[in-house]
């Protein structure tokens, strides 16, 4: 991009700046740049922002965009930086958008179940807000308390309760985006059904910050659900549990959640938190499971899953309808991360999805790479839409090489079984490559197109999703 205006110096954009959002509204220290400059994938390549802009409101994103466009200056948005792509990473010399003053609910509408908030409210903060009229904001990422509905909407978040109640995009009925020329794009509507027009508003979610700003959505809400009833199964190789996963699924039960964990995942767990999950008493994979479908049918959808675990060899099964209980072994899954950031050595965390009846594939796929690079290879993910997150441990930059192949080989392997490569996370800037290889030419092509079409001076990300 090249500057067409005075604003093109650096100190005449942080003055134009400045004058339109405040002092407090424009940061330039470098230290606290610095937390401004990437998400949680410390792999992914980062820059030097010029400043990050703090804007309030709808009008002041209008102002920083038409300004940052004017100078030539590209505009990285961002929410709270709980992504694993690197999709909010800063660029030398950028603006980074931070959107987490804009944190209003804007309203939530009980009768019609539709809440309206800006892209900087907390996801579990939503949840509670709309639980005080009996209803339900159903994504919920791993990071849900604390992380943004803005970041959600640009990554299309998935979650724990994918399963049963889909994506961000499903719950996303529409939008309000600034476009690179300062203009306030409306999608979608307010009513349940609507056909009118393309699905604009299905681009723009998942879209990382690449053809627009979202500065609010419009949110389908579902009734409340019961407290879940909670199930955990010990099986005694992977295969077993995948066998389980595989009749659950031909079975036709839809529990609300249903995550799995490796031997070597469920051990990190049990040290980080100090407590047994079951890996001592003849178990090795876990798998865990919700149903939040209340009374006698969730009584008979815990049974129905107990019975098929049996049956498929776990060498533990335990239910309850405890929500303390439940609320305990769901910690345990929510501290997947932390524990194998516990493990002492640095990271990559995979995010594959494939068809549910392959998943013992990839996980004995990942032992498979696991011994040919010679690094520890922890797999868990949401068993339930298949999407798993296989995570490469390595230590410093003598593995590096070693990890960056075993990563590779891992999305080559979800390709090979009728997968993609992100399923939840995102491409950001270290996935672009792969992108690539699973759209195909023509696939690339149109998505460069759309590109263009809505952002032809490269104003947004550029050198996210696409390189």
């Amino acid at each position: 991009m090249a500057s067409t205006s005075p604003a093109g110096t650096a100190a005449g954009l942080v003055d134009l700046l400045t004058a339109r959002l405040g002092t407090s509204g424009v940061l330039t220290d470098p230290d606290v740049m610095a937390a401004y400059s990437r998400d949680r994938l410390p792999l992914a390549p980062s820059g030097t922002p010029l400043a990050v802009a703090l804007p309030s409101s709808t009008e002041e994103v209008q102002d920083v965009v038409r300004t940052c466009a004017d100078a030539g200056v590209p505009v990285v948005p961002r929410g709270a930086g709980s992504g694993l792509c690197g999709g909010a990473n800063a660029l030398d010399g950028c603006v980074v958008l931070a959107l987490t003053r804009m944190n209003r609910i804007v309203e939530v509408d009980a009768a019609n179940r539709v809440a309206v908030v800006e892209p900087g409210v907390i996801n579990a903060d939503l949840r509670q807000a709309v639980s005080a009229h009996d209803l339900f904001y159903p994504p919920d990422p791993a990071s849900y308390d604390f992380c943004t509905l803005g970041g959600n909407l640009a990554t299309n978040a998935g979650g724990l309760c994918c399963v049963k109640y889909g994506v961000t995009s499903d719950s996303v009925l529409g939008l309000d985006v600034v476009l690179a020329d300062g203009s306030l794009l409306r999608t979608g509507r307010r009513t349940v059904k609507g056909v009118a027009g393309y699905d604009l508003t299905k681009l723009f979610v998942g879209s990382e910050g690449t053809l627009g700003v979202i500065t609010r959505a419009t949110l389908a809400l579902r009734p409340l659900p019961q407290a879940p009833g909670t199930l955990v199964a010990s099986f005694p190789d992977t295969a077993d549990a995948g066998t389980a996963v595989t009749r659950i699924v031909g079975e036709g039960l839809v529990p609300s959640l249903m995550e799995i964990m490796d031997a070597t995942t469920v051990r990190a767990v049990e040290r980080h938190l100090g407590t047994d999950l079951g890996s001592g008493d003849g178990g090795g994979t876990l798998l865990l499971c919700q149903s939040d479908a209340g009374g006698e049918a969730a009584s008979r959808e815990l049974a129905a899953l107990e019975r098929v675990c049996d049956e498929s060899g776990a060498a533990l099964v335990h239910a309850t309808t405890d929500p303390a209980e439940g609320g305990l072994l769901m910690q345990a899954r929510r501290s997947v991360h932390p524990a194998i950031e516990s493990m002492g050595a640095q990271h990559m965390i995979d995010d594959v999805c494939v068809p549910r009846t392959r998943i013992a594939e990839l996980i004995d796929g990942c032992a498979r790479i696991s011994e040919e690079v010679g690094l520890r290879i922890v797999v868990n993910g949401h068993a339930g839409d298949g999407n798993m997150h296989p995570t490469v441990i390595y230590d410093g930059d003598d593995e590096f090489a070693r990890a960056r192949t075993a990563f590779d080989a891992i999305c080559e392997l979800g390709l090979s079984l009728g997968g993609t490569v992100s399923g939840e996370h995102g491409i950001g800037k270290f996935k672009q490559d792969l992108l690539a290889r699973e759209l195909g030419p023509v696939g690339l092509r149109v998505h460069r197109d759309i590109r263009r079409a809505l952002d032809p001076h490269g104003v947004f990300n550029p050198g996210s999703m696409f390189e």
